[in-house]
């Protein structure tokens, strides 16, 4: 595949070789890095809800399986590192708190945000999704590590557990 080339003198603005033709596999992942690369920079404010379901959504929408992802966060909310870490089949995703756990210490985390997608397209969180979260919450809460949100996204929308108020 084709690397992105960014145009510094155009902010915003990409170059790949004239005559190169992408699929829309290509497109979507080529959105899909420009998107993590953004949060990593910083460009994304954890401040609003509704901005961070729209990255979230860009990153891990057009997944055929589920994904589930963590990002990680300073003090300040600062995004730290945007990271994949499960991956699974058309319905579900092995989580295993032991691996969060040892992916937000090796980053020095002090939040994080997860998110999944739901190749189904509903976003509505199943029992599993609730119970996963819960345990995540209290092993993460063990080292100090604060869960401020669990995102499940699909093409149509997204839910927030935080703004559900189980978080």
């Amino acid at each position: 595949m084709q690397k992105l080339i960014q145009v510094k003198e155009a902010p915003g603005t990409y170059r790949l070789k004239r005559g190169v033709t992408l699929t829309e596999a290509e497109i979507l992942t080529m959105a899909r890095e420009i998107a993590i690369n953004k949060m990593k920079a910083g460009e994304v404010a954890i401040s609003s809800t509704v901005m961070m379901k729209e990255h979230i959504r860009s990153i891990s929408q057009s997944y055929e399986r589920e994904v589930f992802g963590v990002i990680h966060l300073n003090n300040q909310h600062q995004i730290l590192d945007v990271e994949e870490l499960f991956f699974g089949t058309i319905d579900s995703a092995s989580v295993h708190p032991r691996e969060v756990v040892k992916s937000c210490l090796a980053r020095n985390s002090a939040a994080i945000v997860l998110y999944h997608n739901h190749p189904s397209g509903k976003t509505e969180p199943s029992q599993a999704d609730r119970r996963i979260t819960l345990r995540l919450n209290e092993a993460l809460g063990l080292v100090d590590v604060r869960l401020l949100d669990h995102f499940v996204v699909s093409a149509t929308g997204a839910t927030s557990f935080a703004e559900r108020g189980w978080i």
